[in-house]
């Protein structure tokens, strides 16, 4: 096995980096786990991996909650370039549909923007390198496995990728608390990235000021602001009814 190491836990990112065929060195599973244990067990064997069986201090000096009693170190997925990304929607012959994170700080947050815009069809996601949460453990493990499949690229601007997609026809949606228009009063079915920012400071104004358009989702409670994966999906699966219509 060659280049960077990471290790993932839980059922699904094991089971997923199994599925995909990517580089995994060896499983690691609870001895006294057993749902879901003939799963992993038959996806290893095809793909000539070992199991390794331990006991329940293997996984609680090594990794948080929520481990599962599954583990398995693997070479780390590498990012694409920002060009081989943008190839993605020409070569499924479809509509460029694009998200793009502005400092999201939250490895949870980005491992679930993955998991949605990966069930959603999303050609791919980009990251800043500075700022900004990267793929490490916990993001595969909020990711669900869908790391493993999407495309995501780090970028050192993201407004030099906006300037990128616009001038590819792509309209750049940035969403924006505030009283700007809602994503169903707003045409979303065409070309399109969208823009979320950070959990606490939003889109930075710099950012802001490159969208096409702004869209805000309604607060009709007493909080005034979502989580950021969370709208994300809300934003993602609008733009899939739109396109459906």
């Amino acid at each position: 096995m060659s280049g960077k190491t990471t290790w993932i836990y839980g059922v699904n990112p094991v089971r997923e980096a199994l599925r995909s065929g990517g580089a995994v060195k060896a499983v690691h599973v609870y001895s006294g786990r057993h749902k879901g244990l003939a799963e992993i067990k038959a996806a290893a064997e095809e793909n000539g991996v070992s199991i390794k069986m331990e006991k329940a201090e293997f996984f609680e000096s090594r990794f948080p909650k929520g481990h599962q009693g599954v583990a398995a170190q693997i070479e780390q997925k590498g990012y694409v370039s920002l060009d081989e990304l943008l190839r993605i929607p020409d070569k499924r012959g479809e509509a460029p549909f694009f998200v793009l994170l502005d400092e999201v700080e939250d490895p949870r947050n980005l491992g679930a923007v993955l998991r949605t815009a990966e069930a959603a069809g999303v050609h791919g996601v980009v990251i800043q390198k500075h700022r900004q949460a990267g793929l490490g453990p916990i993001a595969i493990k909020a990711s669900a496995g869908a790391s493993e499949h999407m495309a995501l690229a780090s970028v050192p601007n993201i407004k030099n990728a906006i300037y990128k997609m616009k001038d590819m026809g792509i309209t750049v949606a940035g969403a924006e608390a505030g009283p700007e228009s809602s994503p169903w009063d707003v045409d979303l079915s065409g070309p399109l990235a969208i823009v979320v920012g950070s959990e606490g400071r939003g889109l930075r104004r710099t950012v802001l000021e490159k969208c096409d358009i702004i869209i805000s989702l309604p607060m009709h409670g007493r909080v005034n602001s979502l989580n950021a994966s969370v709208a994300a999906g809300v934003l993602i699966y609008e733009v899939l009814r739109q396109r459906a219509r």
